[in-house]
């Protein structure tokens, strides 16, 4: 899959399906997502073989440079619940180097990731957004999700309880 190039902030962008050869790439933003401490509440990246076990396969997408194929950012799925009453419905995952924040190309992966997820009849993509990741949640209310729940004290990070912000996106065209 291979979407066209679209004006990405002063450049352009391509985003096609993740590779293996991307891996190197992907795990490094996924990292540097981490370090921030808004992103999740893992604290490291895991290694390849679990990132993608955890994923659904056609829906790993990057974000590229077309000229020098340094990757920009990655947006995944991931089922759920393994219970068939879900299988419409995904969890999304949104990275973006830090070099290439703000100029777009969270935006670009997220709207080409709900286009696949509809394409493959998922009718519900979700995500837990920590309140403080303000860049994440007005991304996503940019792409037509809204908040449906705060979680609170979800979970430990780094010593101290988080809450988590339910956001969801229904799809109008499928379901």
């Amino acid at each position: 899959m291979t979407e066209p190039a679209a004006a990405v902030g002063t450049g352009t962008a391509t985003v096609r399906a993740m590779r293996d050869a991307d891996a190197a790439q992907v795990l490094a933003i996924y990292q540097a997502g981490i370090e921030t401490g808004v992103a999740t509440f893992e604290t490291r990246a895991p290694d390849w073989a679990g990132f993608t076990a955890s994923k659904l396969p056609g829906h790993r997408l990057v974000a590229i440079d077309p000229e020098t194929g340094a990757v920009w950012g990655w947006a995944t799925l991931s089922p759920v619940s393994e219970r068939c009453v879900y299988e419409g419905v995904a969890e999304n995952a949104v990275y973006v180097h830090p070099d290439a924040r703000g100029r777009g190309v969270g935006e670009l992966l997220l709207r080409a990731l709900v286009g696949s997820a509809e394409r493959a009849g998922i009718w519900t993509v979700q995500s837990g957004i920590f309140p403080e990741n303000v860049a994440s949640l007005a991304l996503h209310e940019r792409v037509g999700f809204r908040v449906v729940g705060r979680r609170e004290r979800l979970g430990r990070h780094h010593g101290r309880w988080r809450d988590v912000l339910l956001v969801e996106r229904r799809s109008p065209v499928v379901g």
